[in-house]
């Protein structure tokens, strides 16, 4: 149920708060975010930092919530996010709204059994995730090949910082 109000609650956000007449000068950057979301589930199904757990039914499982979040929520926050975005100074202050919104929402979810937490992730570690996507889809809509560039040694040092080798993950 937590799911439903939760879409619903971005889809207002969405209705009020997108520019819908722009929406294909985010798009790059929402595929971008997707791409990456969905080859990491992929790729570490069997060994994630964190999964969403439903309390609800038993059918409403990680993948679909993170599905859910990938194709509704995200984008409706990249949008928010990129189209609302500061010039100058202000924009520390902006990101850092952000990234306090995204960590505190995740532990509200993590205190109700919503977000179960990992092989040693932990808050810290998605406050500095917060703040790595923020960044990567600020430069990936400013340079997506600057972000492309950038995101291969982040990829490399999260690897090696909490998962195991990849001829492991049978």
């Amino acid at each position: 149920m937590y799911l439903l109000l939760v879409v619903v609650t971005y889809i207002v956000f969405a209705y009020f708060f997108v520019d819908w007449k722009n929406w294909n000068k985010y798009y790059p950057t929402i595929q971008f975010f997707i791409i990456c979301n969905l080859l990491y589930n992929f790729l570490f199904y069997n060994h994630t930092l964190w999964r969403y757990h439903a309390l609800t039914v038993d059918w409403l499982n990680h993948t679909l919530i993170d599905l859910t979040f990938s194709f509704i929520i995200v984008p409706v926050v990249i949008m928010i996010f990129l189209r609302y975005y500061p010039k100058g100074k202000k924009r520390f202050f902006y990101m850092g709204i952000w990234i306090t919104y995204f960590t505190i929402l995740e532990y509200l979810f993590y205190k109700k059994g919503l977000f179960i937490y990992e092989n040693d992730w932990n808050l810290f570690w998605s406050g500095v995730f917060n703040l790595i996507l923020f960044t990567m889809v600020r430069i990936h809509y400013k340079s997506p090949v600057t972000a492309l560039i950038v995101s291969i040694p982040l990829i490399a040092f999260l690897l090696v910082l909490f998962h195991p080798p990849l001829n492991s993950l049978k």
